[in-house]
């Protein structure tokens, strides 16, 4: 059998940039990420303004995009288990997205637009998300050296903010220039392209998968690591308590900056816009940063820091002026904290799986973490309507803190030692 790179090479691996499959890997992400965001907008506004979508249905249209990682998370990540090869499945999720999105401006053209076709193409496009997820965390662990996991994923969640950026004004030109089902092309042609640049990549893929006791029988497994393991539980319970209470406050957001706060409708993306350039600094502190001080003492410093943005908002008052540059700078500064946290967590996630496990606990998360998403929307909404829109934002920040709670008393208080990941089979 043939040695993987990360047993065969004796020299320090060169930096990722000068990686070439690892830039093949970004690249594909990045514009599939990219052609995500444009979709996110000209999605429902083709049901908006087309169709005349309901409450209801544009509710459902939101759902069908996270329901597969409900249904389906946790099969994913058996599946991606019992696989020696993930890249051929990541390809397929790509392929099957571009068709998805494709339907919509043939139905457009078609005259056969349908709020329920839209609905069957935002859960395709989830399902294959959900699927692509599962299979990429292991197969990231074939592409990089165990120790440059850190940085690669650091590299590749500066790929969503990246697409923060530059996702939503190319939206909006498209939807402006082509309308909106015609817009929905860039998701097509964005996953048809991420799946051209992964069929370039060489690295093989030499994984011993685990021998196979059932679907469900798969699934406890790794549920069962996940939840027993105290550094995953208590990512698991933190992520939750971060989604849960960020979604909270994704709901009431645009409405209580408009209404309580005044800020000005154009304002609101370019507040946006700043996240992602955080998120980008983010992602470039975290890959110079993490082998010096540690992947646990980043995590653990970086969670503390998540309710600032939302402290400022709750508590702002006085002129529009002040209250664009408080809420811009702590914005700024979340996005990067964001990226920080994400990708420290999916460092201890692969650092900390058995390798037979990585897919499955993985999923765990996914499950637990995405899931958890639509709950919270929810309960902000349903909570705003009670007590008020100001309420529920001091309520969201104080409850982020909860997750620095979880994070200090475990076992991720602590440096981590200096070769602690599992060996790549």
């Amino acid at each position: 059998m043939k040695r993987s790179f990360h047993e065969s090479r004796s020299a320090p691996a060169p930096p990722l940039r000068h990686q070439r499959d690892y830039r093949l890997l970004w690249t594909s992400r990045t514009i599939a990420v990219t052609g995500s965001e444009v979709s996110k907008l000209a999605v429902p506004l083709s049901a908006v303004t087309l169709l005349s979508a309901s409450p209801l249905q544009m509710g459902l249209l939101t759902a069908a995009g996270f329901a597969p990682n409900l249904l389906f998370g946790l099969q994913a990540g058996a599946l991606a288990d019992r696989l020696r090869r993930h890249r051929p499945l990541m390809i397929a999720c790509e392929l099957a997205a571009c068709v998805a999105a494709l339907a919509v401006p043939l139905a457009w053209w078609l005259g056969a637009l349908s709020v329920p076709l839209l609905v069957c193409v935002a859960f395709v496009i989830g399902t294959a998300g959900a699927v692509y997820r599962a299979a990429s965390f292991p197969h990231l662990a074939a592409v990089v050296p165990t120790e440059q996991r850190t940085e690669a994923m650091a590299g590749l969640q500066a790929s969503y903010s990246v697409a923060s950026v530059t996702g939503p004004g190319l939206a909006g030109l498209l939807v402006q220039t082509l309308t909106a089902p015609l817009a929905v092309l860039a998701e097509a042609l964005s996953s048809l392209a991420s799946a051209l640049l992964m069929g370039r990549i060489r690295t093989p893929e030499n994984r011993s998968p685990a021998p196979s006791h059932g679907m469900w029988r798969d699934i406890r497994e790794g549920l069962r690591t996940a939840l027993r393991h105290r550094s995953l539980r208590a990512l698991i319970a933190a992520g939750v308590t971060i989604n849960f209470f960020a979604m909270a406050y994704t709901a009431v957001y645009m409405l209580y900056m408009l209404r309580e706060l005044g800020i000005p409708a154009g304002a609101l993306g370019l507040l946006v816009m700043l996240g992602g350039l955080g998120g980008i600094a983010g992602a470039w502190l975290t890959a110079r940063t993490s082998r010096r001080v540690g992947t646990n003492a980043l995590l653990r410093w970086s969670v503390l820091l998540f309710p600032l943005n939302i402290f400022t908002v709750g508590l702002i008052s006085g002129p529009l002026w002040w209250k664009l540059t408080a809420i811009a700078c702590t914005g700024l500064l979340t996005g990067g904290i964001v990226v920080v946290f994400a990708t420290c967590l999916g460092a201890v996630v692969l650092r900390e799986s058995p390798a037979e496990l990585q897919g499955r606990v993985n999923a765990t998360f996914t499950f637990a973490i995405q899931g958890v998403l639509a709950v919270g929307g929810a309960v902000g909404g349903a909570a705003a309507e009670l007590v008020g829109l100001r309420p529920v934002v001091l309520a969201c920040a104080a409850g982020l803190i909860l997750s620095g709670l979880w994070i200090w008393f475990s076992p991720l208080r602590h440096r981590e030692p200096t070769q602690r990941t599992p060996p790549v089979p």
